[in-house]
């Protein structure tokens, strides 16, 4: 809470040793089966460091990118949410443009490196249902 109250993202080695913690409790929990389930994953890997790190764990098949060039827009819906979910965080609007600056500079590089074939792009001003309508369209076609 204290990176995310400061408009941080958490260090790469704690958030790759939290996934792997939660991971493997899913497994031994009977919950993920890594050999028939896939996994649609939102914030991890971040980065090119985490990609690269977790490049032996997992088997990238799609990679979504959901886009809203409009950044006006993108700042207003994350004060909504904000406001919605009580996410103090989210509300103050140095904090939003300091992370859609690190997406800028850190996340969307990731682009590259899993490539084009790989890699959906979605409009995310779509309706939720939309988007992921359109994401499960795509995850039902990934093998």
């Amino acid at each position: 809470m204290e990176y995310s109250s400061r408009g941080e993202l958490v260090p790469n080695d704690l958030t790759i040793q939290l996934w792997q913690n939660h991971l493997q409790n899913m497994v031994t929990l009977g919950r993920f089966k890594p050999e028939v389930d896939h996994l649609v994953l939102d914030g991890i890997p971040r980065n090119l460091e985490q990609a690269q790190i977790l490049e032996s764990d997992l088997l990238v098949k799609k990679i979504f990118h959901l886009s809203c060039p409009n950044r006006e827009m993108l700042v207003e819906r994350m004060r909504r949410r904000a406001l919605k979910d009580n996410r103090l965080d989210d509300a103050n609007e140095e904090i939003i443009r300091a992370r859609l600056k690190k997406y800028q500079d850190e996340s969307k590089p990731m682009l590259d490196y899993y490539g084009a074939e790989k890699t959906v792009d979605l409009d995310a001003t779509q309706f939720p249902y939309e988007v992921l309508r359109r994401i499960l369209e795509h995850v039902n076609t990934a093998d």
